[in-house]
Parts: structure tokens; sequence; C-alpha cells
């Protein structure tokens, strides 16, 4: 008998270890952005960073963002720390919208080592799916402390689309 309750319990553990896993993978899917450095990115010398897990080439972030939707707009903010609004580039194509920049590295300019480096510097590449049809030629972006906001009038202006579904 203590077997089995012991089985159940690891058998539950395990399931909400899982279902945390699926929920955490599907809920930062799209937030997951990989920064490729280039020659403008400015990194330090490896020979300059202690931090063995630092891998420039395989550095990915966060770029959390939202989309609001209301009867007449798209609204994607998106959260693009360290960058100036030059360094950022946006465009609509199909039904997606695309974000792109670069994170460029800025040396401190007193001698030392880097202990921990755990921000993504290079150029990225965000898609934001759009599903419904927006006028990108109406479209108007703003950026102020760190975040960009996106506002894309709907090409067919109307409310969110919603289905009620009874049940028998």
């Amino acid at each position: 008998m203590k077997f089995e309750s012991l089985k159940d319990n690891v058998d539950t553990l395990w399931d909400n270890l899982a279902e945390g896993w699926r929920h955490l993978r599907t809920a930062t899917a799209s937030a997951l952005t990989r920064f490729r450095p280039g020659e403008r990115t400015n990194l330090p010398a490896a020979a300059d960073i202690d931090d063995d897990l630092f891998r420039p080439a395989r550095s990915w972030a966060m770029l959390g963002g939202d989309v609001f939707e209301d009867d007449s707009r798209l609204v994607v903010r998106l959260e693009l720390p360290g960058l100036t609004k030059e360094e950022i580039g946006i465009e609509v194509r199909a039904e997606n919208l695309i974000i792109s920049g670069e994170k460029r590295f800025d040396h401190e300019i007193t001698e030392g080592r880097w202990r921990v480096m755990q921000c993504a510097y290079g150029s990225f590449r965000r898609v934001v799916p759009l599903h419904v049809a927006v006028r990108a030629d109406a479209a108007s972006a703003s950026y102020k402390n760190g975040v960009l906001r996106v506002e894309l009038p709907k090409a067919e202006p109307g409310k969110p689309l919603g289905v009620s579904i009874k049940v028998d």
C-alpha cells in the first residue's frame, strides 16, 4: 500500500513538472530571441571575460511583448532595452510584424575584467504574428524608456473576433 502511494505521488510530481515545462516553453517560445554578434557588436575579447557560461555566438534573450486589440487597431509593445530608436527596424510582411535591430556592447572606460556577462548583444529579428489584416501604410511607432510601441490600424475595423459555443 505504501509503495502504491509513493508511486502515485511520484507520477503526480512528474506530471506537474512536465506540464509546467510545457507551459513555460509555450509561453516563452515567441519571446525567446536569438542575438548574433557581428563586427559592430563591439564585444570584449574572450580573454577579458571570466564567465565560463558566456558564449556570444549562442546568445538568447527574452524580448517580452504585449499585443492589444480593440475595434480599430492592434498595438504591439516590445521591450528593447539598450537600443536607440535609430537601431530599430520595423516592417510588416504577410501576416507578421518584423522587428529587427542590433544591440551593441558599451565598453567601460576603466581597466578591469568582466566576471559575469548575462546580457545578449548582437543583431536580432523578432517576428510577431498578426491575426488580423492591418493597414501597414498607416502604422505608427514610438520608442520610450526601452519599450517600442507599434500601432497598426485594422484594414477592416470591427470588434475582436470571439465565438460563444453553447454547451448541450
